[in-house]
């Protein structure tokens, strides 16, 4: 291979970090949103294939990295990833363990990278020869992922129920701007009904205080006190000594298992597994670290795996990170097309460079940078940074994707999208299950209306 080539990888890779460390700082940055975007511009820039893949690869290991530190220090959902985080987050923030947890986070988060890899690699070479037979069944794959995690979860009946009615939801606001011509016809609106979903408990809790016995039995009148340990509690950056034996190997089992479910929500995946590895430990605070170790690598085998899987292996976006994030590598018209994208472009060999080289260097920068700066960050935003300010960028961030989606209407599309989800996540309808029914929306009404 060219060197110059090899070298173009390395800028891309590093570009990419720079890009997304700033972003990943930055709460309620939806994935598909921030991912998205820039990634379709690189790849109709005209960038080399493997250039492309380098870039993305190492754009999603910063951002995952990245987004622990909003969630983990001001609570806020770093991106929808990392909202299964927030609880757990809150308890460990309170208990004055902040700067330590984000270092074994960060920690999980690198040994998620280097499990996921090698084992999507394989998974990808295995499903190969059978690419043609499972491409026909791809649609109701969705719906399988939707009814699975509704069965797994507490509210089986309620989950169950929520599917159908929340495919509904998202066709009939898609089918309304088609018609009234806000959008083209055909045009799926993804990012800001993710958005809607991500937003609903919050949105919830926001228009709960616009009725005035609410608000006045919210106000509080008492300072919450948060310890922040004066020096750095551990200051190894080596991730086998910043996490103990059996988070490790917690760590390692959901970060394995995952890939091999590829097809579901990621979002319902993390919560799965991080909340059902948690369950043995009586002590508060071991549970939550437990949770958002466990999460952290979780998080970043899912999104590794459900790009590396689909576009190895079919070449089409069968996947909820190929559908959102990652749409860009499938199809950019007229780059690329669904018959002839990076699937078709790159061999196995260049693939693995790219995956490989851009997962290196965004974990060389980000782990260093974070493992080593995690005490001082947490210090800056604590004492200088308000927090209704970052809920007020929130909000605002927001509505600005809504609008840029689908215009005026659309920010009152995601207000009702966000009113629904979190009222049914309130009655116990996770994120998982929410996202699964907006990816299998289309099926549903097409087999309400036709049948199978």
């Amino acid at each position: 291979m060219d060197a110059s080539l090899i070298l173009w990888m390395i800028g891309a890779a590093t570009l990419a970090v720079g890009i997304y460390t700033f972003i990943g700082f930055i709460p309620g940055t939806d994935e598909t949103s921030v991912l998205l975007p820039i990634t379709l511009a690189v790849v109709l820039a005209g960038v080399q294939p493997i250039v492309v893949l380098t870039f993305f690869i190492a754009s999603i290991v910063t951002l995952n990295l990245t987004n622990i530190m909003p969630t983990a220090i001001v609570n806020l959902p770093g991106g929808v990833m990392s909202s299964a985080m927030i609880e757990h987050s809150l308890f460990i923030k309170k208990s004055g363990k902040t700067a330590e947890v984000i270092k074994k986070m960060v920690a999980a988060s690198a040994l998620g990278v280097f499990i996921s890899i090698p084992l999507s690699l394989f998974l990808a070479l295995f499903l190969t020869p059978f690419a043609e037979s499972i491409v026909p069944y791809a649609p109701y794959l969705f719906i399988g992922g939707a009814v699975f995690l509704s069965l797994i979860s507490k509210a089986k009946v309620l989950s169950l129920m929520a599917i159908v009615p929340l495919g509904i939801l998202f066709m009939s606001l898609r089918h309304l701007y088609w018609g009234t011509g806000v959008v083209e016809e055909g045009t799926t609106i993804t990012v800001s009904f993710f958005l809607g979903i991500t937003v609903g408990p919050l949105l919830v809790s926001l228009f709960r205080l616009l009725n005035p016995k609410t608000y006045e039995a919210s106000i509080i009148e008492n300072k919450s006190t948060i310890t922040i340990p004066k020096k750095d509690p551990d200051t190894s950056n080596n991730p086998f000594k910043l996490l103990s034996k059996e988070e490790r190997s917690h760590a390692s089992l959901g970060a394995l298992i995952v890939n091999f479910f590829f097809v579901l929500s990621p979002v319902g995946l993390t919560i799965l597994i991080g909340e059902s590895f948690n369950k043995r430990f009586k002590d508060p605070l071991k549970k939550a670290t437990m949770s958002v170790t466990t999460m952290s690598a979780v998080v970043q085998a899912t999104y590794l795996s459900g790009i590396i899987i689909p576009l190895l292996a079919l070449g089409i976006p069968l996947s909820p990170v190929a559908i959102g994030p990652g749409n860009a590598l499938f199809r950019a018209d007229p780059v690329f097309t669904l018959d002839n994208n990076l699937h078709h472009l790159l061999g196995f060999s260049e693939f693995t460079l790219a995956v490989v080289l851009g997962a290196l260097i965004a974990l060389a920068l980000s782990y260093t940078l974070i493992a080593r700066y995690a005490l001082s960050i947490t210090k800056a935003v604590m004492h200088y940074i308000p927090h209704e300010a970052v809920l007020a960028l929130f909000i605002a961030f927001i509505v600005l994707l809504a609008y840029m989606d689908a215009g005026l209407i659309n920010i009152f599309g995601v207000m009702l999208i966000g009113l629904i989800s979190g009222t049914l996540n309130r009655m116990g309808v996770n994120y998982g299950i929410q996202f699964m029914s907006l990816y299998a929306a289309p099926q549903v009404v097409a087999i309400l209306i036709g049948g199978f």
